[in-house]
């Protein structure tokens, strides 16, 4: 999507697990770039992924949170959960520093522009290191660890048809199994 990087399905309790993208016919300019999760998490100064670990990402509608920062649940690992498109985060509640995480709980709340705009300005710089800008081809099939890689359309992909061609993508998302669930079992 166009609206920021984003994981599919965070408007559900449980997001999606994997899609699949199956190009029929592509446009000039319509890459399509994604990170991987944990290595963009890792990258991050200490501060910055303790402040994200407070942090928990109220859907567009106000219907329910996810933490942004929680475990893979294949993998065991740090993933993130967001949607920088203005319509699908409300904000973002803040725990207290309770130093036992399992006791947290929500104390404040930062507006969505604020985490949204952080976050964008650093998956930007991100995906020159350690992203993938794919460039496809028509007849190309991907799938893609949703939970894992966040991802992004360039800008390249409104590009007036008559100038960059049509691109045609079918897309296919497979139901999530679990509700995005911390290191200290909060969910």
């Amino acid at each position: 999507g166009r609206t920021g990087w984003h994981i599919d399905g965070t408007f559900q309790a449980m997001p999606f697990k994997y899609q699949t993208m199956h190009f029929h016919s592509v446009c000039e300019g319509g890459e399509t770039w994604f990170i991987p999760l944990k290595e963009f998490y890792e990258m991050q100064d200490e501060e910055t992924r303790q402040r994200w670990d407070r942090l928990w990402f109220v859907t567009g509608r106000q219907e329910m949170s996810h933490p942004m920062v929680y475990q893979h649940p294949v993998r065991g690992d740090s993933t993130l959960m967001f949607h920088c498109g203005q319509s699908f985060c409300a904000g973002w509640d803040v725990d207290d520093e309770e130093a036992d995480t399992a006791k947290r709980r929500p104390v404040g709340c930062v507006r969505a522009s604020a985490v949204q705009q952080e976050l964008t300005e650093r998956l930007d710089m991100a995906v020159e290191k350690i992203g993938v800008k794919m460039q496809w081809e028509a007849g190309d099939f991907a799938i893609n660890d949703n939970l894992g890689n966040c991802h992004y359309a360039s800008p390249g992909t409104q590009n007036r048809r008559a100038a960059a061609g049509l691109r045609i993508l079918h897309r296919t998302t497979v139901a999530g199994e679990t509700v995005p669930t911390k290191a200290d079992g909060r969910r």
